[in-house]
């Protein structure tokens, strides 16, 4: 028997219900995953000074995003296939230190192709964490705590989500957008620093290559589970990129209320993870009909009866409580079906939102510019509907 295949046995093995769950451990995943997350977003609250700085136009500027998503793309699959099975500790702490490297250089290199490498790194760095945090968090508790500890994890993606667009833009004026990306290495570094106290030794949960991503995505109820999981990110997509020009129909919005309404979605984005990680462990059957039911329901009631004020309140809290739930519930469902290919599937998770993502901006776009901003989210609601009736098929263990 291999190494490798040693290896995958013990770490499919190991979990109990009767393991001690390390809760703190599972909070450093957290807090790296919000300094990750919070990278990521940081541009597009600083995209005009950066530009001005760089002597570009803020399109062109706009490529320090397409460069992170584009290495996010590739990485989190090719380090599954590529990392020898050594100690994901110390894999984890790397990934973090690489996001540090990744901020220092774009807040100091002095010219557009060397801030574009700085963002590619950081897409190397969120897309393997990404992409490992399933398997590490599942030899970091029991079995039956999967959903919560996820959940603990996914927090730090709801909090960057909201918080660091407008921490970003209020920072930015006040010390210059170097210094924003300076302090979000800062954060890397505490969260480094809490990570080399908290984080055990954690095996290696499969073997090197890409056989292991292969037959994870040829298993059929894998398959389907990420068909289903691609219509439901792909029409989140379409209609959040075009969220703006929704609301902009409704009447009586001002600029100050407009504000609040996206922040709404945020709130509801973070109630959606927490909700989903209380229930993903007992309930994960109607978890995985209701979430993508939420989102088809909130944006279709934004293309049918969006000029109402309470309509679109109340559509854009279901909205953004449903995806708020996904990552939690997809996490939890992997980890119910494959728990001995979760590095595999993580990896796989994280291509199919990245490309996801691409899609769904894309095709939004196309209609929106060939039909209107209503066909854009009537289109988003009937792919995640698709995806509804796609989960209701699948097994969960």
């Amino acid at each position: 028997m291999s190494t490798g295949t040693t290896l995958g046995t013990a770490a499919a093995t190991t979990p109990s219900s009767t393991r001690p769950a390390s809760w703190w451990a599972v909070v450093t995943l957290g807090l790296g995953i919000f300094t990750l997350v919070a990278s990521e977003f940081l541009p597009a609250s600083l995209l005009t000074p950066i530009a001005a700085d760089l002597g570009v136009s803020e399109g062109v500027a706009g490529q320090l995003v397409t460069a992170t998503a584009v290495a996010g793309i590739l990485a989190g699959p090719a380090i599954v296939a590529l990392l020898p099975p050594i100690d994901r500790r110390w894999v984890m702490i790397a990934l973090t230190g690489l996001s540090i490297a990744s901020n220092v250089l774009v807040a100091l290199v002095p010219n557009l192709a060397l801030m574009l490498l700085g963002r590619a790194l950081l897409g190397i760095s969120l897309s393997g964490f990404w992409a490992l945090s399933l398997a590490v968090v599942s030899q970091l508790v029991p079995p039956q705590r999967l959903g919560r500890a996820m959940m603990i994890v996914n927090t730090g993606v709801s909090l960057a989500t909201v918080a660091a667009v407008p921490i970003g833009a209020y920072l930015g004026a006040q010390l210059g957008w170097q210094a924003v990306f300076l302090g979000a290495a800062l954060a890397g570094v505490l969260t480094l620093v809490l990570q080399l106290t908290a984080l055990p030794r954690i095996e290696a949960g499969e073997r090197s290559g890409l056989r292991p991503l292969l037959t994870t995505l040829s298993t059929p109820i894998i398959a389907v589970g990420f068909a289903a999981l691609a219509l439901l990110v792909t029409g989140h997509f379409a209609a959040f990129t075009y969220v703006r020009p929704m609301l902009d129909e409704v009447g009586g919005i001002t600029t100050g209320l407009l504000a609040v309404l996206l922040a709404s979605y945020g709130v509801a984005s973070f109630v959606g993870n927490l909700l989903a990680g209380l229930l993903a462990d007992r309930h994960l059957r109607p978890l995985l009909v209701v979430v993508p039911i939420m989102v088809a329901a909130g944006t279709a009631a934004l293309a049918v009866a969006g000029t109402s004020l309470p309509v679109t309140i109340v559509a854009i809290a279901a909205w953004g409580i449903g995806f708020g739930a996904v990552p939690t519930m997809v996490q939890t469902w992997l980890g119910h079906v494959a728990p001995d290919r979760l590095e595999s599937g993580g990896a796989l998770t994280v291509t199919t939102f990245q490309t996801s993502i691409a899609l769904g901006a894309a095709f939004g776009g196309l209609l929106f510019d060939t039909l209107d901003v209503r066909a854009v989210f009537l289109a988003a609601a009937i792919a995640a509907a698709l995806g509804a009736i796609i989960f209701s098929r699948v097994r969960t263990s």
